[in-house]
């Protein structure tokens, strides 16, 4: 693995928002939900995330999640994804999210 400087860590944008809507996404190649998240500030992003396996709709409305707010959006079938929601991958290719174990204010940036 390839070793940065602070300074190259300081340049990635990962901020906090809190999940406001969810819709299934059966246009995208592999199982993939449409999140669409407030990051107070910043504004509502939408993100594409391939979090089906452990995840329902119903279980990610209102959840915090981390994500790279400054990726450039990036079009996945129909739909503009503009953030990467951050998360950790299982033995079997599942996606856990990351998140603050407490409510803290939207779009703050972690350091």
């Amino acid at each position: 693995m390839t070793q940065i400087n602070y300074d190259d860590f300081e340049q990635v944008e990962i901020r906090v928002g809190r999940i406001i809507e969810v819709k299934d996404f059966p246009q995208a190649r592999k199982p993939a939900y449409k999140l669409w998240i407030d990051f107070g500030d910043l504004g509502v992003k939408k993100s594409s995330a391939q979090i089906t396996k452990l995840y329902n709709l119903e279980d990610l409305k209102d959840r915090l999640i981390l994500a790279v707010t400054n990726f450039p959006p990036r079009q996945i079938a129909d739909f503009m994804s503009e953030v990467l929601v951050l998360g950790v991958v299982g033995e079997n290719g599942e996606v856990v999210l990351i998140q603050p174990d407490r409510e803290v204010p939207l779009g703050k940036r972690i350091s």
